[in-house]
């Protein structure tokens, strides 16, 4: 499979005059989605297949209220990313380097580097225990080492090396084109299961009033900063997000070099832009491109709303079915898949299986893609060798690119190889994996309001106010503001009270 290649659906064509538009109905748009399902999935994960459950198993009912402030307050931070993307034809890591010094690209960049070997280990080992106690439960498979001490299981371990390892090489071979391909069949796969495992057994309608009410239990705190950390998913996936609309190659992302060529739009350099150099006027460009940018604007929103809203109720039948079946329990150690798999009785267990698989692959999956994409265009926007050497399509290398090991490529795979080995040594030596995930959730947490300003910031100064199409509306100009004053005085609440001890 070729590297980046151009979406299904899109047709190869050079000049932006001819482009085919997309059409703008139902059955085609499962063909163009892409990003924003690759979104989802890279969030449906260890926060709906983790947390959810252990929020459910040890509150019952009483941080149902979360979720939807989660996904309400975050919802901007996210579409604004998409937005610039769409409007500008580069991505948020290209904003952030016109930055004073390029400190948002230090910060990105020391960040994703943490991220991937904490939270890649929090997300690999749940597709990791789920194979553990699928194999162990159904087929009697054990992976044992006799040490001084007895047996010792490196089950989780070893899966987890050989799921990463796995995804490292599809990755490698098919890069943007093998994700979202991934990430669909995924998609899927767990809505269909998930669905069917809820409908056996719903929650009461008397509990859906806990959505409405605002409960914080003695000992909850870390749960509900993993859950505004990552539901729907961390903000910080907002830039791989960003990176994946220019990588599917459509839009404004698809003409802006052209667009540069014949002075229609300023071309832009990393190392010396100005933010003025991001703005694309796309209402000076011809009627049938500027149709063209606006049509697949359109469903590049479509494709973030409608995964969005499934992340939503994926999340909430999780937290509610583990609510109903296993509450009180404290839902951790080693064999938490296990217990969440006795919400079911034997005929739906193998249901809950495929649907935990599909999820929880899919996001250590995209992962292994996603981070490793951000810090070699870090790289790329802060340093000049790496810049002359940028690019990742392998058609499109150099013997020089393939040579160099501070090329964009080589840098991308080298952060592939640094996540699979760092995550799988951090799985090996820590003994709690909720923990480990929690932890990794509660970090996204922290780091969001940073990405969230940023994206909100760069889309109401680059984009022109003159042009209502992609220029943010006033609602959503005045709801995001709010929700990062909301989700930023949430963090620094919680930094305050539970790393400062203010309020203790």
């Amino acid at each position: 499979m070729a590297d980046d290649n151009l979406s299904p659906g899109v047709k190869k064509t050079d000049e932006p005059e001819t482009l085919e538009l997309p059409r703008m109905v139902a059955g085609s748009l499962a063909v163009y989605f892409g990003p924003g399902i690759i979104l989802m999935m890279t969030g449906i994960g260890t926060s709906h297949l983790i947390t959810a459950p252990v929020a459910g198993g040890r509150f019952e009912f009483a941080l149902l209220w979360c979720i939807p402030v989660a996904y309400i307050f975050k919802y901007y931070g996210f579409e604004m990313a998409f937005r610039f993307t769409h409007a500008t034809g580069r991505s948020m890591l290209d904003a952030y380097a016109t930055a004073w010094k390029k400190w948002p690209l230090w910060y990105v960049l020391i960040t994703t580097l943490i991220q991937m070997a904490v939270g890649q280990a929090g997300r690999l080992i749940a597709v990791a225990a789920v194979m553990y106690y699928f194999l162990s439960e159904y087929l009697g498979v054990q992976i044992t080492y006799q040490g001084a001490s007895g047996d010792v299981d490196l089950g989780i371990p070893v899966y987890a090396f050989l799921l990463g390892a796995f995804s490292v090489v599809i990755i490698q071979r098919g890069n943007y084109g093998a994700v979202e391909l991934v990430a669909k069949i995924s998609a899927g796969v767990l809505v269909l299961s998930s669905i069917a495992v809820y409908v056996y057994q719903p929650a009461p309608l008397s509990a859906m009033g806990h959505f409405f009410v605002f409960e914080t239990p003695q000992g909850s705190w870390l749960i509900i900063a993993a859950f505004l950390g990552l539901l729907p998913t961390g903000m910080d996936v907002s830039l791989q997000a960003s990176e994946w609309g220019k990588a599917k190659k459509i839009g404004t992302c698809r003409v802006r070099k052209q667009m540069e060529e014949k002075g229609l739009i300023r071309p832009f350099d990393p190392l010396t832009a100005r933010k003025e150099d991001l703005t694309a006027d796309l209402t000076e460009l011809p009627p049938h491109t500027r149709e063209y940018c606006l049509r697949w604007f359109k469903i590049g929103l479509w494709d973030f709303r409608l995964g969005h809203i499934v992340s939503f109720v994926i999340v909430c039948i999780f937290l509610l079915l583990a609510a109903v079946s296993i509450y009180p329990s404290d839902v951790e150690g080693r064999a938490v898949m296990g217990e969440i798999a006795r919400i079911f009785p034997p005929g739906m267990k193998i249901v809950f299986w495929i649907g935990a698989f599909a999820a929880t692959f899919s996001t250590a999956f995209n992962y292994f893609d996603g981070w490793p994409r951000v810090v070699s265009v870090c790289c790329r926007n802060m340093f000049r060798p790496t810049a002359k050497l940028s690019g990742i399509i392998k058609n499109d290398l150099s013997p020089e690119h393939r040579r160099a090991w501070y090329s964009e490529y080589n840098l991308y795979r080298g952060a592939m190889f640094f996540s699979l080995i760092a995550s799988v040594i951090l799985i090996a030596g820590v003994p709690k994996p909720v923990w480990l995930v929690l932890v990794a959730s509660a970090l996204a947490f922290f780091i969001a309001p940073v990405i969230f300003f940023l994206n909100f910031y760069y889309c109401l100064t680059v984009i022109p106010k003159k042009d209502k199409s992609f220029y943010p509306s006033a609602f959503a100009i005045g709801f995001g503001s709010l929700s990062l004053i909301v989700f930023t005085g949430l963090t620094v609440l919680l930094i305050m009270a539970k790393i400062f001890k203010f309020f203790d």
